[in-house]
């Protein structure tokens, strides 16, 4: 059993490292540049909107941040808005399929070959995620080192399942491509080891939520850590995809229907 379990802790080893100094500028530029343009900003607003939470004079826990919030006054317009946003994560994603099959890799060598248990699998993570996820929210929370996280302030319309779906599904494609199967490749290309590849990337993806407080930073670290790995040992994708999606459609959809239980944050 421990053989076993330290099988499957232990990184795969088939990468393949370029060498040639021009290549390997190459894709330092691109990494800076890609991140730059999506969530290595993100990371570095965040990490502002956190110093910004720390210096102002009520404590993280008696402070709000919203996830989706109306972006018009005209109904239509915000719909569009919120459309609009979804597109462009998803946009963020496909430029980092697109460089890494411009440069030779196929679908199914990030992990994008579907298979018909992905589902299955990504239902498994979603709940071994999100347990334990909304428990050290609801931790980090009473120790005060948390802001309360609202996912949604939309009005109540007929748009808004899809829209935060569609938003989840952004997000959760943004993410698991940018920070798992794009920049893991890329670093191992430039001979990062496995470990350190993954620790790189999980905080990288804790960055872009210190927004949320410490406890979004440490429980997106953790998930960030579980994916990798999962992705460094089996090349598949969907299912971090699927999971990530389900975790914030039941964030972003079920707050509206447990807003007023009582053990939840107000």
């Amino acid at each position: 059993m421990a053989n076993g379990l330290r099988g499957w802790l232990a990184p795969r080893r088939d990468r393949e490292v370029v060498t040639d100094p021009e290549q390997r500028r190459a894709i330092k530029i691109e990494l800076w540049i890609v991140f730059l343009v999506t969530l290595g900003m993100s990371g570095l607003r965040s990490l502002l909107s956190l110093v910004d939470s720390l210096l102002a004079p009520a404590p993280l826990s008696d402070q709000k941040v919203a996830l989706n919030v109306p972006q018009a006054t005209a109904d239509l317009i915000d719909l569009f808005k919120q459309l609009l946003s979804a597109v462009q994560l998803v946009a963020w994603g496909a430029l980092g399929v697109y460089l890494l099959w411009r440069a030779g890799r196929q679908l199914r060598d990030v992990g994008l070959r579907y298979f018909r248990s992905d589902p299955l699998r990504g239902v498994g993570l979603a709940a071994l995620i999100g347990i334990p996820g909304l428990g050290l929210y609801l931790l980090a929370y009473a120790l005060g080192v948390s802001l309360q996280v609202v996912p949604t302030t939309l009005t109540d319309t007929w748009w808004r399942p899809i829209a935060l779906t569609l938003s989840a599904f952004g997000n959760a494609w943004a993410e698991e491509t940018l920070v798992i199967a794009y920049l893991i490749t890329r670093l191992r290309q430039l001979g990062f080891g496995e470990n350190k590849s993954l620790l790189f990337s999980s905080v990288l993806r804790g960055s872009y939520h210190l927004y949320q407080g410490f406890g979004g930073f440490v429980g997106n670290l953790v998930m960030g850590l579980v994916f990798g790995r999962i992705w460094q040992r089996t090349t598949r994708l969907w299912p971090m995809v699927i999971a990530h999606t389900l975790l914030d459609v039941v964030a972003f959809v079920g707050y509206s229907l447990l807003s007023g239980v009582s053990w939840l944050p107000k």
